[in-house]
């Protein structure tokens, strides 16, 4: 008997939308979830080099936890290219102006560095309050594991 590795094809791909809501999780908890159901690596047939992932919605971005003195100790760089072009934003003042990218910037860390993480990250869709405009595509609750709400 031969035995064959299994390789999805583009064809045989059903993407899901999945919901989750981040008020009162864990910032790192909720990302590795939600980046192992941007990658496919929830379905029995992932396929490394192949975006087999699902859509996700997170809300109540803003209301994410973190744990320790993050709030304040924390930081988000980012550089102009140019002579003392270095930025640094405080997870504080993040939260404050562009709440969703704390969430987009834990699961970009997580998934890879390639045009297929670029990809796959474009499935994802953070909105800061309560409502979302994809009722259309019916989405489902996102079940994250117990440790996940610690």
């Amino acid at each position: 008997m031969e035995r064959r590795t299994y390789s999805a094809r583009p064809a045989d791909i059903k993407r899901q939308w999945f919901v989750v809501d981040a008020e009162g999780k864990t910032l790192g908890r909720l990302a590795s979830a939600i980046a192992a159901t941007l990658r496919g690596k929830n379905k029995a047939m992932y396929t490394p080099h192949i975006d087999t992932g699902d859509f996700v919605i997170v809300l109540n971005a803003g209301k994410i936890k973190v744990t320790g003195a993050k709030e304040t100790q924390k930081f988000y760089y980012s550089h102009s290219n140019y002579p003392g072009g270095l930025k640094k934003t405080s997870l504080k003042d993040l939260r404050q102006r562009h709440p969703e990218r704390i969430i987009e910037n834990a699961v970009r860390g997580m998934l890879p560095r390639t045009t297929l993480g670029e990809q796959q990250l474009k499935k994802l869709k953070i909105y800061t309050g309560g409502e979302h405009p994809h009722q259309a595509q019916n989405p489902v609750d996102l079940a994250l594991d117990d440790t996940a709400t610690r």
